[in-house]
């Protein structure tokens, strides 16, 4: 079967033994039945083949038009602090906080 991070993660040692004892013949799961869940996460996912970075599903929202529109503002902050000119670099600042909360506000638990 195969298993995503999350589903790893959210299992019991007893449970993450028992896929590691599945697992044949791969150094990581080596000792297997001594590690304790910290240490045998990821050598189960690196047994497995398995991202083990979380991915956070971003729901309501247009996550890469906003993140296009931060790296234009990026060059825009970058433009003003050259010119010193405090008032557009002040409304940046502000533009770009407020599309961080807008996908920070959106982020699937």
């Amino acid at each position: 079967m195969a298993y995503t991070y999350h589903e790893l993660k959210e299992k019991t040692i007893e449970d993450l033994r028992e896929i590691a004892k599945g697992v044949e013949n791969h150094d990581a799961v080596q000792g297997y039945s001594q590690m304790n869940k910290q240490h045998l996460l990821p050598a189960l996912c690196k047994a497995l083949g398995i991202d083990t970075r979380e991915h956070h599903d971003v729901v309501g929202i247009d996550k890469a038009a906003i993140k296009a529109k931060m790296r234009e503002l990026k060059k825009k902050r970058a433009a003003a602090i050259e010119a010193h000119d405090h008032d557009e670099l002040k409304s940046i600042r502000r533009h770009m906080h407020s599309l961080n909360r807008q996908i920070r506000a959106h982020v699937a638990p």
